[in-house]
């Protein structure tokens, strides 16, 4: 599996508060847009994939969701954010 434990106790310590703390809106960004270069990546070499064509546009309308509720609380940590992952807006 290409999204281990280990990986994901990475992610929540590099952008969550802590690697135990899930539940940071910086976190779980993070955690989808990891998500969503692996699933992008593997529909170039998949093009007639729908079931995960449809699991990606899922997680990029909950990674909008969780983005514009950031931007709303706290501009600042909504700004960094984008800038740390390279997230267009």
């Amino acid at each position: 599996m290409y999204l281990t434990t280990e990986k994901k106790r990475e992610i929540f310590a590099t952008y969550g508060k802590s690697e135990k703390d899930t539940g940071t809106a910086e976190g779980q960004i993070a955690l989808f847009t990891f998500r969503i270069n692996h699933l992008t990546e593997h529909l170039k070499s998949n093009k007639k994939d729908f079931g995960t064509q449809r699991a990606l546009l899922k997680l990029v309308g909950k990674r909008r969701k969780l983005l514009d509720f950031l931007k709303e609380r706290d501009i600042e940590r909504y700004r960094e954010i984008l800038k740390a992952l390279n997230i267009r807006k």
